[in-house]
C-alpha cells in the first residue's frame, strides 16, 4: 500500500510549513498581523501533523524527502522589506498548496480504503489548509501595491 508514502509526504510537509510560518513571523515581526497570524497558522500545521499520527501508526509512514527539498529551496532564509514580505508569503503559499493537494490525494485514498476516521481528519484539515491559502492570497494582494509600486 502506497498510502504510507503519502502520509509521510503530508506529515513532513505540515512540519516544514509550520516551521516556515514561524520563520516568517519572526522575520516580519514589525507587521503585527503577520507575526500573529503566522504563529497561529504554525500551530494549526502542528495540529495537522499531530492528527496524522494515528494513521502513521496504522498504515506506517514512508519518509520521502520531497517536502524537505521544497522547504530548502524556498526557505534559505527570510527576506526583509516589503518585497521580502511578499516573496516570503509567496513561498508559504507554494508550501501550503503542496499540503492542500496532498490532503486531496490522501482523502481519495481514505475513500478507497473506507477509512472514515482518516477521511474525517482529511476533511477538517483540508478545509483549514484552504483557509490558509485564502489568507495568504489576500495578504499578498494587500502587500503587492506597496512592495511593487511604492519606492522604499
Amino acid at each position: 500500500m502506497h498510502l504510507a508514502h503519502y502520509l509521510g509526504l503530508l506529515h513532513r510537509a505540515q512540519v516544514n510549513l509550520a516551521d516556515a510560518f514561524r520563520q516568517v513571523a519572526d522575520a516580519h515581526a514589525e507587521e503585527p498581523d503577520i507575526e500573529h497570524l503566522c504563529q497561529q497558522q504554525a500551530k494549526r500545521c502542528d495540529a495537522h501533523a499531530e492528527q496524522l499520527h494515528p494513521f502513521v501508526v496504522r498504515y506506517s509512514e514512508d519518509a520521502p524527502d520531497e517536502p524537505d527539498r521544497l522547504y530548502s529551496q524556498l526557505f534559505t532564509g527570510t527576506r526583509t522589506g516589503g518585497i521580502g514580505l511578499l516573496r516570503d508569503l509567496q513561498d508559504l503559499y507554494l508550501m501550503a498548496a503542496e499540503c492542500d493537494i496532498t490532503w486531496t490525494v490522501v482523502g481519495q485514498a481514505a475513500y478507497g480504503a473506507r477509512d472514515q476516521d482518516l477521511l474525517a481528519v482529511v476533511r477538517r484539515c483540508e478545509g483549514e489548509t484552504a483557509i490558509q491559502l485564502k489568507w495568504l492570497r489576500t495578504r499578498m494582494k494587500a502587500a503587492a501595491p506597496q512592495a511593487l509600486v511604492v519606492a522604499e
